[in-house]
């Protein structure tokens, strides 16, 4: 069977059946958007992913336990400005209010809404001004609402963040949209994100919570902007079945399609937070190959993906490759100085640990770039883990202070 090429274009066009929309509630000083809501008019499958950190706003305690035992939505709302983080009882009461809230205004099931949150950690939420902003988005929202709800959701981030593709699934057309929001505290598993995923295909909920995991795994898990792992990383995916297709799960002639939609959406999502990060200039890529287990390739990566000495060289332009070595050597993973190779792009920089190749008029040209590539290979096994980072400039710590 010939394999369909998926076309994925920067927008949020919302597959059928979906409505959403973004509004200005008054959360922010600056006057800018910040809620949005998802909608789907009939029940989805649902499925989510959700930070690590111990440290969990009540929206992630709320949307994790109906993600495990309610497996079904109807929408989600979204408030940007406070993160209802280290908000105590309170936090999660007020949680559970803007669900049923936002469900009384379309006669649904409480449990059939999720919530989202993101912005200042420790500060309650400003319910006076959320509860009525629900009602006001339950009131706008529409078919072709995803642009305004992928900026409703945004915090420092400069721009929106949203993807389309289509694809078949049973000869029967149907697309998948997301739509998401990071620029800071990003170094999963997960980061201070979050991700809407939506489609009109019928999925199968456990096949598609496995594939959800997995499309995380290799996206929004591959990349770091700070280091910093967040309180309310969140993905959330809804499957309402609208196309009219059988349910999609492995074994079915699509389902690979299906997949391929939902990696590279993701990924796409996931290399524009990259791109976006707080004052970042340059995306870059690191892999590390040769290593002697996973976990050393893994370890070895973020070391040098995070280490804010190499980072800010790549500000300067500067191939320091010796910031790389020393971010090895500290790794948890098993490091050989006198074997390691380090490129800049396809120009060698070292060799066997010491300087070798390329001048460093020649490596700064490719560390001028605005995306480039370091490939470090420890030559000590045949394993490989690549991350996405950028750089950290001045605007950085402004955005921060």
């Amino acid at each position: 069977m010939k394999k369909s090429i998926l076309r994925f274009s920067a927008a949020a066009r919302l597959p059928a059946g979906f409505r959403a929309t973004g509004i200005v509630a008054g959360l922010k000083a600056s006057g800018q958007p910040d809620m949005a809501m998802f909608f789907s008019d009939a029940p989805a499958a649902l499925a989510g992913t959700f930070t690590t950190n111990q440290v969990k706003a009540a929206t992630v305690r709320l949307d994790s336990e109906r993600v495990a035992t309610v497996g079904m939505a109807h929408g989600v709302v979204v408030n940007s400005g406070q993160a209802n983080a280290c908000t105590g009882k309170n936090g999660l009461r007020d949680a559970q209010a803007m669900a049923a809230h936002a469900a009384q205004q379309f006669g649904v099931a409480p449990e059939m809404f999720l919530v989202c949150s993101t912005g200042r950690i420790g500060i309650p939420l400003r319910m006076d001004i959320i509860l009525p902003g629900i009602e006001k988005l339950a009131q706008a929202v529409v078919p072709g609402g995803g642009e305004s709800a992928a900026r409703g959701i945004m915090t420092t981030d400069t721009r929106p963040k949203r993807f389309t593709v289509p694809f078949i699934a049973n000869g029967k057309p149907c697309r998948l949209t997301g739509i998401a929001k990071g620029a800071g505290m990003i170094q999963p598993c997960m980061a201070t994100m979050l991700a809407f995923l939506l489609t009109d295909a019928k999925v199968d909920r456990r096949a598609m919570q496995k594939a959800l995991k997995a499309a995380v795994d290799k996206s929004f898990n591959r990349i770091s902007v700070d280091a910093d792992q967040s309180t309310n990383d969140t993905v959330l995916m809804l499957a309402n079945g609208r196309a009219g297709n059988t349910a999609l799960k492995p074994g079915h002639r699509d389902w690979p399609s299906f997949v391929a939609a939902l990696d590279g959406v993701t990924f796409r999502l996931a290399m524009e937070m990259v791109r976006d990060g707080e004052g970042a200039q340059k995306m870059v890529t690191v892999r590390v190959q040769g290593a002697r287990t996973p976990a050393d390739a893994e370890a070895a990566a973020r070391a040098v993906a995070n280490s804010f000495l190499v980072k800010t060289s790549w500000v300067g332009s500067y191939p320091n490759w010796g910031r790389i070595m020393d971010a090895l050597g500290y790794s948890p993973a098993k490091v050989d100085e006198t074997k390691v190779e380090i490129r800049y792009d396809n120009l060698l920089a070292a060799q066997n640990g010491v300087k070798e190749g390329a001048s460093i008029e020649q490596l700064s040209k490719v560390a001028a770039k605005k995306e480039f590539l370091i490939t470090i290979d420890l030559h000590l096994g045949r394993h490989a883990a690549t991350v996405y980072s950028c750089d950290c400039t001045e605007e950085y710590v402004r955005i921060n202070k």
